[in-house]
């Protein structure tokens, strides 16, 4: 059996073919049940992101074609296209990427955590569906070690890599008590849903959503059990607030000095904490020049972000080291359980071929044969068998004239004679 991935992702096709191979919940399923039936499909995951379409397989098909027409038969999709957008990894290359993958290195964003949630649920899935036996159980499981390992061993995972994100980031260093925080999101965007995110995920509850369009404020305000007001009712509720985080479409500034003054007198020069993530801003610059009232634009960010980016980006080189090594032992373990196997399977073989022999050899016994003539045949039966298939594999190494080969069954089946001349 051989070890395949064949995937699709963000590197190697356009969205529009990712979302014609994507899966969801429901095709999934059927999928994995589609995968169970096709010939020399032992095991099967399927990881099915935004950005990637993954299929691994422990299977006898070792070129991926099979794979390749069955994705695009189940999508129905041309073959070519599938072929010409995606890759084929075997083996070794196969378990380095899954856990790379899993570890965040092939991802848009460099060491997202995301993805290794994500695989895991694909895992379960899969193995739900009674598509995983020992040899992935043990792959996945030491991946999902793996991943644990490059996020605790690196800081892959330790610096903000998003404008989103690195505004939480820097709440945080700001106030030491981010959750006990109160937070007002401008604006109702992709932007700022992330920010509400990263929020949450801080444990911050006081939350406060004001946009243009009220129906979408609440839209996103129902998810973080937040208020919501209009932008026209930012001036009279901005004092409520420690931090402010503004992400717009309007064309000119929303927040000016004026109103930040006016709310730091309310709040008794308590200080706040402001984001303008917008272009153009929708915080005046001049707010920096009040005392009590810290500034930060999407220009800060950005520095703050490719920083961090050369950070993680060192902290890739580490992981790819670990990823490597963990590699390397997990398939010297699948070698050494291919030996195991063979070794059992030889014993098995001879122990049938003896006790296929004894029987015959009693039977002639309890027909009156002499005892004598009997064990001689027995015996010469017995060793004709069981040296015909290593005698052949002997002659095969001569007749090609491998020397390396012809030592090697020398070593191990103990004829010094034969090693001896073959080093002459």
């Amino acid at each position: 059996m051989t070890l395949l991935a064949l995937g699709i992702n963000h590197k190697t096709a356009p969205v529009a073919l990712r979302e014609k191979v994507a899966f969801t919940p429901d095709s999934l399923v059927e999928a994995l049940a589609s995968l169970k039936k096709l010939e020399g499909v032992d095991e099967s995951v399927i990881v099915s992101t935004c950005n990637r379409t993954e299929l691994y397989v422990n299977t006898q098909d070792d070129t991926g074609q099979k794979l390749l027409q069955w994705l695009s038969d189940f999508h129905h999709l041309d073959v070519e296209e599938i072929a010409n957008n995606s890759y084929v990894l075997a083996q070794d290359e196969a378990v380095k990427h899954i856990m790379r993958v899993a570890s965040g290195l092939d991802s848009l964003i460099l060491g997202e955590p995301q993805i290794l949630g994500q695989v895991k649920q694909a895992f379960g899935d899969a193995k739900h569906s009674g598509m995983v036996s020992s040899e992935f159980d043990k792959l996945f499981q030491h991946t999902f070690s793996v991943a644990k390992r490059v996020r605790s061993e690196t800081d892959i995972g330790a610096n903000a890599v998003s404008v989103a994100y690195a505004a939480v980031q820097l709440a945080k260093h700001i106030f030491a008590e981010l959750p006990k925080r109160s937070v007002l999101l401008v604006g109702a965007g992709e932007t700022i849903e992330l920010v509400a995110q990263h929020l949450k995920e801080q444990g911050v509850s006081c939350l406060a959503v004001a946009n243009r369009t009220v129906a979408r404020a609440e839209a996103l305000a129902e998810t973080l059990d937040a208020s919501v007001f209009t932008l026209s009712q930012v001036p009279e509720h901005l004092k409520d607030f420690d931090i402010v985080i503004s992400s717009t479409a309007s064309q000119l500034p929303l927040i000016g000095k004026g109103m930040v003054e006016k709310a730091l007198k309310q709040r008794k020069n308590m200080p706040m904490f402001l984001v303008d993530l917008a272009v153009p801003r929708d915080i005046e610059s001049e707010v920096n020049e009040l005392g009590d009232a810290y500034l930060y634009t999407v220009d800060d960010l950005q520095h703050i972000v490719q920083k961090n980016l050369e950070n993680r980006e060192q902290a890739a080189k580490e992981a790819e080291k670990l990823i490597n090594k963990q590699a390397g032992d997990y398939m010297t373990w699948k070698q050494s359980q291919q030996s195991i196997d063979l070794v059992r399977q030889y014993r098995q073989k001879g122990m049938a071929q003896r006790d296929d022999i004894v029987e015959k050899a009693k039977a002639q016994l309890a027909e009156g044969k002499n005892a004598e003539t009997v064990l001689e045949e027995m015996a010469y039966k017995l060793t004709n068998t069981l040296l015909h298939p290593t005698t052949l594999a002997l002659r095969e190494a001569a007749m090609h004239d491998d020397p390396a080969l012809s030592r090697w069954m020398g070593q191990a089946l103990d004829l010094s004679d034969f090693s001896s001349d073959d080093n002459k």
